[in-house]
């Protein structure tokens, strides 16, 4: 049986071509990527024991053979720190709970105080697991229709994999559900992060798995939406922790005029902050 950690090296490996690390193509082989021949080179271990990582028969790797394996694959700052975390995860230092509690869904007043300041601007408090707990009038008028907030309890990640117009609303659907999937790794617990992922997990099918297990660190580019009114939008997003709560504040930015002419159209429809609890 695999491991987080096991499978996010093996996907990462099979992900990189022998020539992006200047390493010379040795002909023909059955998987894609790089061989772990290779990848045990140049991290400075044997191939017997990348295996192990990669099977899940080693589950507590020191710090020096993680840095080295991070430094073999070349990986990004957010994917180094990725790595680091689902090493915690596999060698049991965040250990779930048997029966974890559904994450909770209060926002502080302070926080919800600062999303009315960002009137009439697009903003949401969420977190890790999709749950929109908060968000503008604006940003409710501009969602409209778009199936996002029908439920009681809005989840953008239960949306992405499991509500058909989560397809046509997001062109980048792809992009977008990888990164649902990656943000339930940083879940606000690893206690709460199981309890949503065994929810989701029978419903959302073995497309939501595969994206899982792929450990894809997303780089959050312009969000594009095809907006059932007819517009397409583009959004940068800004996002500021808010570490104690595990919680989000994200702002939605228009990316051109056109954009911000569509936005300001619908924000006439603004029906004012609303807290979900």
């Amino acid at each position: 049986m695999g491991t987080p950690l096991g499978d996010f090296v093996r996907a990462k490996r099979d992900s990189i071509q022998p020539e992006a690390l200047g390493l010379p193509e040795r002909g023909r082989r059955r998987s894609p990527g790089l061989r772990r021949l290779d990848l045990a080179d140049r991290a400075g271990i044997s191939v017997e024991y990348l295996t192990r990582i990669e099977q899940g028969r080693d589950r507590n790797p020191s710090v020096a053979v993680v840095n080295a394996l991070a430094d073999a694959l070349s990986l990004a700052p957010a994917e180094r720190a990725h790595l680091r975390y689902l090493t915690k995860i596999t060698g049991g230092e965040c250990t779930a709970h048997p029966r974890p509690a559904p994450p909770r869904r209060a926002v502080r007043p302070a926080v919800l105080e600062t999303l009315r300041l960002l009137e009439p601007g697009l903003a949401l408090v969420t977190n890790r697991l999709g749950d929109i707990l908060a968000r503008t009038g604006s940003y409710e008028a501009v969602m409209s229709g778009t199936g996002l907030l029908d439920a009681a309890h809005p989840n953008l990640t239960r949306y992405v994999f499991t509500d058909p117009r989560a397809r046509t609303l997001f062109p980048d659907w792809d992009v977008v559900a990888d990164e649902q999937a990656f943000d339930l790794w940083l879940g606000p617990s690893v206690e709460n992060s199981e309890w949503f992922t065994a929810e989701l997990a029978p419903v959302a099918g073995p497309d939501f798995t595969r994206r899982m297990n792929r450990h894809v660190v997303p780089t959050r580019e312009v969000l594009r939406l095809r907006h059932p009114a007819g517009d397409e939008l583009r959004l940068r997003r800004e996002t500021l922790d808010i570490t104690e709560d595990a919680q989000q504040l994200v702002v939605l930015l228009p990316a051109d005029e056109e954009t911000a002419g569509a936005v300001e159209r619908m924000r006439r429809q603004d029906r004012g902050l609303r807290a979900i609890s």
